[in-house]
């Protein structure tokens, strides 16, 4: 908003020729949703706590957790909000990749919002029915993939390819495929993220890690001096990426002041579908499937270990009459709980992993 007010304004003062560079709006999205969320976010637990939007522990989960029982729930609105403020005000609003973003940011924001609001206000105690939720991401995945899918159809450049990090100018060109893929990413990176988020800080702050290095992505595919550099195929609408995913990273940041351990706010399915749906729709736009993949892997990992609990669990006791178990509890986070391990060190050690696993994706940039 302020690029397109104030810009105009640079013929008559070199001061406003600033808006023009990336780095100056990406830094400044960040300060901006940072600032946004330290300021709005105790007044949001505030509000939280008398409309009794707290959270309820499954009876599944480790005896610790029945601690964090009246903790509130719902704060990826003040996430959502910031990253939206901060967006609104240093974007090119004309980008498509940023409408995209937005679309995706409310859609996804929307529906963690109703699953969040039926626990509760309404105290559905499994909130939004799972299939109608599945739904709606399916929903606005398909409606994405095709958006982008018939837009970019007849473009300069192919949206619909994906690119095999280690390879030099290696892409796989998906087609029809390409909706399909979409619809699988998003559901699936979506609902990713909602299972990391069982510890203190845990979801958030591996986030800030991928949505890092995304962010560089975006910025060197964007850049046509650096694109051509370092050999990467330059995406005129990925520049403008690189701003929202500062003002992301910045939000993330500012919410893990009063998220990290002990929590006085949990993200929510608000935050946490939204969050993963976001990861999902950038990668999809960078043409950078694979590398969310590899940077992502925390959220990957978690999914996986649910899965094979599960089916292993039914299994075992087709076969044998008795359920066992893979980990001592799914998602994987609450195995090295039960194995004693402090909720904050599981965290750092998270952290730790999400760092390398960034520096690895990163590396595969002059591999390529």
């Amino acid at each position: 908003m302020l690029y397109h007010l104030l810009y105009p304004l640079a013929d008559y003062s070199i001061v406003f020729n600033v808006l023009r560079y990336l780095t100056f709006r990406s830094i400044a999205a960040f300060i901006t949703a940072l600032i946004f969320t330290l300021f709005f976010g105790p007044a949001l637990i505030s509000l939280l706590k008398r409309k009794a939007a707290v959270e309820s522990i499954d009876e599944d989960m480790p005896e610790k957790h029945r601690l964090k029982a009246g903790t509130p729930t719902m704060g990826g609105l003040i996430i959502l909000l910031a990253l939206l403020f901060s967006s609104l005000l240093w974007n090119i609003l004309t980008n498509y990749a940023i409408l995209m973003m937005y679309l995706s940011t409310l859609w996804l924001g929307i529906l963690g919002f109703l699953d969040d609001y039926l626990k509760n206000f309404v105290k559905a105690k499994k909130g939004l029915v799972p299939k109608y939720k599945l739904w709606g991401q399916i929903s606005f995945a398909l409606i994405l993939a095709l958006a982008i899918y018939y837009s970019f159809a007849d473009g300069e450049y192919s949206i619909t390819a994906m690119q095999i990090p280690f390879f030099k100018n290696l892409y796989i060109e998906l087609g029809i495929f390409f909706i399909p893929v979409v619809i699988f990413m998003i559901t699936g990176s979506s609902n990713a993220v909602n299972l990391t988020d069982g510890l203190d800080g845990l979801a958030a702050g591996t986030l800030v890690f991928t949505a890092f290095g995304l962010g560089v992505m975006s910025y060197l595919k964007g850049n046509f001096v650096a694109a051509d550099y370092l050999n990467l195929e330059f995406i005129p609408i990925a520049g403008e990426l690189t701003v929202f995913i500062s003002a992301l990273i910045g939000s993330l940041i500012g919410f893990l002041w009063y998220n990290s351990y002990p929590a006085e706010i949990f993200m929510g399915d608000t935050g946490s579908l939204a969050l993963g749906g976001i990861l999902a729709v950038i990668s999809i736009l960078l043409k950078e499937q694979i590398f969310l993949f590899i940077i992502g892997f925390i959220f990957v990992s978690e999914t996986f270990s649910v899965i094979i609990q599960r089916y292993w669990f039914k299994y075992t006791k087709k076969k044998y009459g008795s359920g066992r178990r893979v980990f001592r509890c799914a998602p994987l986070h609450h195995h090295f709980e039960l194995r004693g391990i402090h909720e904050s060190k599981i965290v750092m050690r998270f952290y730790i992993v999400a760092m390398l696993l960034v520096a690895v994706g990163l590396s595969t940039i002059k591999l390529r």
